[in-house]
């Protein structure tokens, strides 16, 4: 192997760890924003025409486009999340890179106060599709669903093979 080629693969391997590691950091920067109620910075997180879907209590889904994202984190139901004290972690996710596309699939889990006590509220499984733009790495679409047991949440939990 030539100096040239070990150092073009030097380079390729950097790159590729530059990358997992911007990925990570974005993903984990999600939580500190919203549990902040800083609701303007957190959408920043997603491409423009980005979306978060996620599951509905008692079944069914939704969907909020990038450009709505802050009306759900200056909500009522969030701001009262914030207001008691919460913590949204995100679980350190399968990353795959393929140039200037991503894939990531992992945990996330609310733990929420109540007095003197702290609870995992809510666990949930998540697959983000991510893009490199001008301002780094950012969430196309994030598709959410809780760990109830149900098909859908078992098929998202399976596609970390695929990765």
């Amino acid at each position: 192997m030539t100096i040239e080629e070990r150092l073009a693969a030097l380079e390729a391997r950097c790159r590729a760890a530059e990358d997992h590691l911007e990925i990570l950091n974005l993903l984990n920067s999600y939580g500190p924003l919203v549990d902040s109620g800083w609701a303007d910075e957190a959408p920043k997180l997603w491409q423009d025409g980005g979306s978060y879907n996620y599951g509905l209590p008692g079944g069914g889904s939704g969907r909020l486009e990038k450009d709505v994202l802050h009306t759900m984190y200056e909500s009522e139901g969030h701001m009262g999340l914030v207001d008691s004290g919460c913590s949204h972690l995100t679980a350190t996710p399968k990353i795959t890179v393929e140039g200037d596309r991503a894939s990531a699939v992992g945990y996330s889990f609310v733990v929420l106060r109540e007095g003197e006590r702290w609870y995992l509220w809510r666990a949930a499984i998540n697959e983000w599709s991510l893009v490199r733009t001008a301002d780094g790495w950012r969430i196309k679409d994030r598709f959410n669903r809780t760990l109830d047991g149900s098909r859908e949440s078992h098929e998202i939990m399976r596609r970390v093979a695929a990765i």
